[in-house]
């Protein structure tokens, strides 16, 4: 930065974010503002440390991001602080006006870095139904994220998924909107923060509809109609705006009615900015912009796909300068290309970097960073979560808990003893695997690399156990929870996927002598080849991948006792599983300490409580299967069933056991009648019945019964998970705006009708315990889309 700019109002944090944007912006030539509407990826400016060299040449006037240089260059903690801290150092003392980039990284699952803690996939956060808790998580990642100087996550997916053969299920909050809002909303709070200068930068992705495409395939085009995207698929995203300030949006790569996502106007600004109120930086999904060109077929240029892109919306071209860099300058030259739309983006761009205070502090304290990274209450929260997102599927004649006088505990499957199959596509570990190659186990016949960060070499197979924190399998955490006269034996039995059965007779013979065997199976999710799920590895079908249901079966039929343990990177149809195994409890993907929370599970240390947040299908052909259905929906007129298998899932959406039982008092509602501006308390009481204490999670469900357009048959409307000591009774009382019933009408007026309204207290979608109509009178509510008003809970 040049000293004539060092008292310029820009550099001036007494004036407002708008006056120092402003003045910025009027100071800049069209290849500073091109630099900072684009990433650079971190190997273009670091080669073993920070290269000032390389620096000079790829970033001369400035750049507006650094891209996800946590996991592409396996750095610890110290060190990845001193390479931010020398990239920033050069972008304000080494170029004409000193502007900081933003360093952005991932944290679906926790922050995706070196030494960072891996918490449970996003999936499994939505087990919890605990939105508090997933808003302490974020504080944690915050806490990691800021102490390292990235300041900007591209986290959290607000997909809405109801297919499972989409391989990123894993990464959503499941099929509800409202549930995947409330998760959202957490989200976004503890990531930013009560102020945003001491906050990271949330970005909600993939907007929109991503989850929705053909055939379950990633990238595939999307039909929604008009109504379905508004009402449902935009719904998460909205209560993260509107609720917690969500800073940044990302794209989704898909198209809707023929236009790709990244290049949509209607998308990017009519729904995103006028409709849901939006103010903040739409940042491209990786390649987006090129992708426009490449594989839309959509432009006859890299410019012309640039200047569709900035005219949509999108403000930023990520990973690095593509379509946005020399195509783009040379679109504005010629003139086919406003200079003015650039300003737009820059100035978006340069609000955020002011707001997250980066031109005050750009540097961290290097040697302060490891302190924050997976501390003993880190990997105590991880644990917590991790319970708490357990969904104990089945448990028929009570075989769970687990007796500690058992003598010989049988611990089998792929699953049982692997740290990497406790991962998701988008937690470190396996995101690191792009650039170094899969992850050796112990056992595994390969060579390891060295552990030193500068001698990993990308594309290898890599032992990155230095890398990533201590993972605790299931074979740890039963070792570890068993009394010392069990005896607990393991047997892998087979591999996730392949054809390969010869450790199949260990594995029968180790369940033949065993009181009770615990089989562990599943998926692997990732990002390689070889994964069943993850990003870009859809399924066609959901069955248990490779021979494993050959495996259970093979045990089942030794006599011994079974429980299954689920842990999968995507919705498997377990119809088989079901009908034969007499306890199944879903684990997701837990991260680093599923295992002692598995165990601890098992062992009835803790009473499980995780919900579904989607239903199960019983078979693939079931899919899109969602419990929000239209009248006309979830069934085959007029018989009902399939005629091979039932319509109705395998487990609807918010089931889940318990090792204690519920009951239910009679729903009661403050009025029985009164009108759409009104707000309806619908209260019940709930007694823990059995002879242990356990949580509940209560769920509250509307009908709109008679309205202008079809409305689903049930919508979540609100939830409350509960801890209850035997014996215990508490009552709830749900505060309900009817602004949660507000749709679409025939005129796509977002209104409230007059009409009966059907109110539903239950522990599932299915599992319902209470009813009552109330009558909605007097005139239609037009509702502003701002005064959409969440669900409260009072709980005495």
């Amino acid at each position: 930065m040049t000293s004539e700019l060092a008292h310029a109002p820009y550099r001036d944090p007494s004036r407002t974010i708008a006056e120092r944007a402003s003045d910025l912006l009027g100071r800049m030539t069209l290849d500073e503002k091109l630099a900072q509407i684009a990433g650079v990826w971190p190997p273009a400016i670091v080669d073993g440390n920070f290269s000032e060299e390389k620096a000079r040449a790829a970033m001369p006037h400035g750049i507006g991001h650094i891209s996800h240089i946590s996991a592409v260059l396996a750095l610890a903690p110290r060190d990845l602080a001193r390479v931010i801290n020398a990239a920033q150092r050069f972008l304000i003392e080494q170029t004409r006006l000193g502007i900081p980039a933003i360093v952005h990284g991932e944290s679906c699952a926790g922050f995706t870095a070196r030494g960072a803690t891996c918490f449970p996939q996003a999936i499994g956060l939505a087990s919890t139904w605990e939105p508090e808790l997933i808003e302490e998580m974020t504080s944690v990642i915050r806490q990691q994220m800021l102490a390292a100087g990235v300041r900007q996550s591209l986290a959290p997916v607000l997909d809405i998924a109801r297919d499972g053969r989409w391989g990123r299920v894993e990464e959503t909050y499941g099929e509800d909107p409202y549930l995947a809002g409330r998760i959202g909303v957490a989200y976004v709070r503890g990531l930013q923060g009560p102020d945003l200068r001491d906050g990271i930068a949330a970005t909600g992705k993939h907007f929109l509809g991503y989850g929705a495409s053909e055939g379950g395939m990633n990238w595939a085009p999307v039909h929604l109609g008009q109504r379905e995207i508004l009402d449902v698929y935009a719904r998460p995203f909205e209560a993260a705006i509107r609720e917690a300030g969500l800073a940044s949006i990302m794209n989704a790569y898909s198209e809707i009615d023929g236009v790709p996502c990244g290049a949509s106007r209607e998308v990017l600004t009519d729904l995103l900015r006028d409709r849901l109120g939006f103010d903040g930086v739409v940042v491209s999904d990786y390649f987006t912009v090129a992708t426009l060109r490449s594989y839309h077929r959509l432009t006859p240029d890299k410019g012309e796909a640039a200047r569709r892109a900035l005219d949509a919306g999108l403000d930023v071209e990520l990973p690095f300068a593509d379509c946005f860099g020399e195509p783009l300058r040379a679109a504005v030259v010629a003139g086919t290309v406003a200079e003015s739309l650039i300003d737009r983006a820059v100035e978006r761009v340069l609000r955020m970097k002011f707001a997250l205070g980066l031109f005050e502090r750009p540097y961290v304290d290097e040697d302060a960073a490891p302190a924050a990274f997976d501390t003993a209450q880190h990997r105590s929260l991880a644990r917590r979560i991790a319970r708490k997102s357990m969904v104990l599927l089945k448990n028929d004649g009570a075989l769970l808990p687990l007796s500690r006088g058992a003598r010989t505990i049988a611990v089998i499957g792929p699953c049982a003893d692997s740290r990497r199959l406790l991962q998701g596509d988008y937690h470190y570990p396996t995101h690191l695997e792009v650039m170094f190659g899969p992850i050796r186990e112990p056992g595994d016949e390969v060579t390891p690399q060295a552990a030193s960060p500068t001698a990993l070499t990308p594309g290898a197979h890599a032992d990155l156990a230095e890398h990533f924190v201590p993972h605790v399998t299931v074979l740890d955490g039963i070792r570890s929870h068993g009394a010392e006269a069990t005896t607990v034996t393991y047997a892998r039995g087979c591999d996730v996927t392949g054809d390969e059965r010869g450790q199949f007779p260990a594995a029968i013979e180790a369940a033949r002598i065993a009181d009770v065997a615990i089989l562990c199976v599943g998926g692997k999710s990732g990002l390689i080849d070889g994964c069943t799920s993850g990003e870009s590895n859809d399924r066609a079908g959901l069955d248990l991948p490779g021979v494993q249901q050959e495996l259970v079966d093979a045990v089942l039929a030794t006599g011994t006792p079974v429980v299954v343990v689920l842990i999968n990177g995507g919705v498997l149809s377990i119809l088989a599983l079901a009908e034969r195994v007499p306890a199944i409890l879903e684990a997701w993907l837990p991260g680093e300490e599923g295992g002692n929370a598995i165990a601890d599970v098992l062992f009835g240390d803790v009473n499980p409580a995780g919900r579904l947040p989607l239903s199960l299908p019983r078979s693939v052909g079931q899919v899109p299967l969602f419990y929000g259905h239209k009248p006309s929906g979830g069934r085959s007129n007029w018989r009902g069933n399939y005629v091979d298998q039932p319509s109705t899932p395998l487990f609807p959406f918010g089931h889940g056991l318990s090792y204690t039982t519920f009951e239910y008092g009679d729903l009661a509602v403050s009025a029985t009648a009164m009108p759409a501006t009104a707000r309806i308390d619908v209260s019940v009481s709930v007694t823990n019945t059995g002879d242990r204490a356990g949580e509940d999670v209560v769920q509250l469900y509307l009908h709109d019964l008679d309205a202008s357009v079809t409305r689903p048959v049930k919508q979540l409307a609100g939830f409350k998970r509960i801890a209850l000591a035997a014996g215990q009774c508490s009552t709830l009382t749900f505060q309900v705006d009817l602004s949660q019933i507000a749709f679409h009408d025939d005129a796509m007026q977002f209104v409230v009708e007059p009409g009966p309204l059907e109110v539903m207290v239950g522990a599932s979608s299915e599992d319902i315990r209470g009813r009552a109509i109330v009558e909605i009178t007097g005139e239609k509510r037009r509702v502003r889309r701002e005064d959409i008003t969440p669900t409260s809970v009072d709980l005495r």
